[in-house]
């Protein structure tokens, strides 16, 4: 009898070690050189999965303002300073776990520009009560939201209409947080190579400069059209 006691005990004992503990993640996603991606910009959609069998976790969009400038791109910091603060944009949520937990977290940024979007991951291990909050789990997205405003998209031009033939090609052009690029501001215009490649039946045809105007954000060239046909224009 004593015997089955001690195996009585042991029994319960891993019971309650395999309860479900709702462990807290905080998430947020920051612009490659700029501030954090919230919902101006539609925010980024984030995924939680167990990284062992793809079950998902967790789902939701980062909310809240993109953060404040001057502690993230002018204040120097120090180790285990957060950039973030109460307002500044984030997705939040409680995972139940049971064990140790290997997570894969994804997002998609940014949620309103899905010409510009890209997707980046990283994984980490969850344990059940350690919560991940301050800045939490930060991605970093590369990259710039362009939209190309002219030509439209299928736009029939007639040659006769071009003054001297010279098509105006414009773009907006704003960090992925959607911060502000100006000339000479604190995302430089002059610092950046913004160039439209032209193409014709897949053949690259030539490369024009685009410069920034007397309007934030907004660049411009021209390009000389040689003949009538079928083009296609990438603005990068």
């Amino acid at each position: 009898m004593k015997h089955l006691l001690l195996a009585f005990c042991t029994l319960l004992f891993l019971t309650e070690i395999a309860a479900q503990t709702n462990t807290m993640l905080t998430v947020r996603t920051r612009a490659k050189d700029a501030k954090f991606i919230g919902s101006s910009m539609g925010g980024s959609y984030i995924t939680v999965r167990n990284a062992e069998n793809d079950e998902l976790l967790a789902e939701g969009y980062t909310e809240g303002s993109t953060g404040n400038t001057t502690r993230i791109m002018s204040q120097p910091y120090t180790r285990y300073d957060d950039l973030a603060d109460v307002n500044t944009a984030a997705f939040r949520t409680e995972i139940p776990l049971k064990a140790p937990t290997l997570v894969t977290i994804e997002a998609q940024a940014p949620g309103h520009h899905r010409q510009a979007r890209v997707t980046v991951s990283t994984q980490v291990w969850m344990i059940p009560g350690r919560d991940i909050v301050g800045d939490g789990i930060v991605l970093e997205i590369p990259g710039f939201v362009v939209d190309v405003l002219l030509p439209r998209q299928h736009q029939f031009i007639s040659l006769e209409s071009l003054p001297n033939r010279l098509l105006p090609i414009r773009a907006n052009m704003v960090m992925m947080c959607g911060c502000t690029i100006s000339d000479g501001g604190l995302w430089n215009a002059r610092e950046m190579e913004v160039t439209a490649i032209i193409t014709r039946d897949g053949e690259q045809l030539r490369s024009v400069p685009m410069a920034i105007g007397d309007t934030d954000n907004l660049f411009e060239g021209e390009w000389m059209v040689d003949e009538p046909g079928t083009y296609q224009i990438t603005v990068y």
